[in-house]
């Protein structure tokens, strides 16, 4: 039986999967780009505008290869455990919703946890999974 946790925010993925009493460690780091606003007076209201929406539709790809990075590694998993600081566990939560189902099912909990060392994160996945088997 393999169980595997997935501690995750913007720029990288801990996922930590215990199968056979043995952890295995995997770190996926995403692309997505940090967007900074900043004013041009040189640029006019629609073409601001069209700039962010250009940005936003970069980030919902960079998200979506992301995600298909992470899912990768889940596909043999019985049963997941997702946490992370912000919205992106959330995002990723839904992302297995529309369009990975039959992970979403295996999904026990999603949690919201602050930014942590690798070795943090392995306890967290570790307690979790005794504490609800």
């Amino acid at each position: 039986m393999k169980n595997t946790g997935v501690w995750l925010d913007k720029t990288k993925a801990i996922i930590v999967a215990i199968s056979d009493g043995k952890e295995t460690e995997k770190v996926i780091f995403s692309d997505i780009e940090d967007f900074h606003v900043t004013s041009n007076k040189h640029l006019g209201g629609a073409r601001e505008i069209a700039k962010d929406r250009d940005y936003l539709e970069r980030e919902k790809h960079q998200f979506k290869a992301y995600f298909k990075a992470i899912t990768k590694e889940l596909l043999d998993s019985e049963s997941i455990f997702i946490a992370g600081p912000g919205e992106t566990y959330k995002k990723f939560s839904k992302a297995l919703k529309e369009h990975y189902k039959t992970l979403s099912a295996k999904v026990k909990e999603i949690q919201k946890a602050d930014s942590m060392t690798d070795n943090q994160v392995k306890a967290l996945v570790r307690n979790f999974f005794i504490e609800n088997s």
